[in-house]
């Protein structure tokens, strides 16, 4: 019993000597967490460092280079122009002389022009005369043929009328010889009003119903035959196309039908989407799409989107950040139904501030496992997210270069 209480009082002071050991190295564990933490805090700190001394070494690389160059083109330019310059004064030298010669040759074609133009002075008085003395005369013709014409027009007209007459008369007769009537017998019996023009309407008549009745068919009973063969053609090809009609309907119905399904299904998936990554991106709120009509195939699609905090009645009321994160949100719904092989970004983060542009890149970083982003930026968060930074620069005027860094060969070079 004694020899129990002995080891339960030593294991009692073991027990408290180990106390105040595990709380020395638990005040020096947290101590050297800290360490840690702040020495990780200064490698990443000296890694950006790193990496923007590196951005900055290739481009003054670069821009030494196109220094370089251009200084090589102003100096062949440069000989090229000395050349140039020889050559044109010693081509200026010699041609001295034959100035000198074309002005005196001038001098002498000036003094002929002086004679030609008042010889040409003097004949175009003389062809403005001769013009109006033709101009009258011409004017005098025109006349005369006028006067002409009409006269030959007159004639022939009263021509044209004893023609119409002679033959009108001999028709008449050959009518009477071909009737055997006595033409004043006829004359005696017509009424003191009669008139040509009732009997020529009446005549128009007689002839109209005499061609409506038509020439006598022989062959009408074998057009009847033939025809009722074709009718049978007809009718069989007009139960073909009705049947093709009817089945032609019926496909088109199951097609509406699914597309309606096909269109149903995407909406939903789309719209269950949007209400995911809305709250991702604005930190809360909600948003949803709504069908604009009855029939979801004609009708149109209305983004219901509010943001935490807002009240907003119509999407023209949002700020142009939130229209972006907004636009953002339904893009990477549709990209989530159907992934496209990259997906090209072009300042989407431009009217963003610094907390939505870090939900904008947590979601990016999320979808990138499945999509390979390409963005247009100048961002420096955003820039961090990227694994391959490729930048324009200009320090030449006119000429631009690209310069590329590889963000992880860079980060494993720092290691080194």
């Amino acid at each position: 019993m004694s020899h129990a209480r002995s080891a339960h009082e030593t294991a009692t002071e073991t027990l408290a000597r180990l106390d105040d050991t595990r709380l020395e190295l638990e005040s020096e564990r947290d101590q050297r967490r800290d360490r840690a933490a702040q020495a990780r805090t200064e490698a990443q700190a000296r890694q950006l460092e790193l990496r923007d001394s590196l951005i900055r070494l290739e481009s003054r690389r670069a821009g030494r280079s196109s220094m370089q160059q251009a200084l090589t083109r102003l100096q062949e330019q440069r000989a090229q122009l000395e050349s140039q310059q020889q050559g044109l004064n010693a081509t200026l030298a010699q041609a001295d002389a034959p100035i000198a010669e074309a002005e005196a040759r001038l001098q002498d074609h000036l003094a002929r022009r002086v004679e030609v133009e008042a010889e040409l002075t003097g004949a175009r008085r003389a062809q403005e005369d001769s013009e109006v003395r033709l101009r009258s005369l011409d004017e005098r013709r025109q006349s005369a043929q006028l006067r002409v014409t009409q006269a030959r027009e007159s004639m022939e007209q009263a021509r044209l009328a004893a023609q119409e007459s002679r033959l009108r008369r001999e028709a008449l007769l050959e009518q009477f010889a071909a009737t055997q009537c006595d033409l004043s017998a006829v004359l005696a019996a017509l009424p003191p009003d009669a008139g040509i023009e009732p009997h020529e309407q009446k005549l128009v008549e007689l002839r109209a119903d005499i061609e409506k009745l038509g020439q006598v068919n022989l062959a009408a009973i074998d057009e009847l035959a033939e025809q009722s063969e074709r009718k049978v053609y007809l009718d069989s090809q007009f139960t073909d196309v009705s049947d093709a009609l009817t089945t032609l309907e019926q496909a088109m119905r199951r097609m509406d039908k699914e597309t309606r399904a096909r269109f149903d299904d995407t909406f939903n998936r789309i719209n269950a989407g949007l209400q995911e990554k809305f709250p991702r991106l604005f930190g809360g709120g909600h948003a949803y799409l709504e069908l604009v009509g009855e029939d979801p195939l004609a009708a149109g699609v209305a983004i219901m989107a509010r943001p935490p905090g807002k009240r907003n009645s119509t999407i023209s009321q949002l700020s142009g950040g939130e229209k972006a994160l907004t636009a953002v949100a339904l893009v990477f719904s549709i990209f989530d139904l159907n992934p496209a092989p990259f997906c090209l970004l072009d300042e989407v983060d431009a009217p963003l501030d610094d907390h939505n542009v870090g939900r904008f890149c947590d979601i990016v970083r999320d979808m990138s496992s499945r999509v390979q982003f390409i963005f247009i930026t100048h961002n420096k968060v955003t820039m961090e997210l990227a694994s391959q930074l490729i930048g324009v620069t200009m320090n030449e005027p006119g000429v631009s270069r690209l310069v590329a860094v590889d963000v992880d060969e860079a980060v494993r070079l720092a290691a080194v």
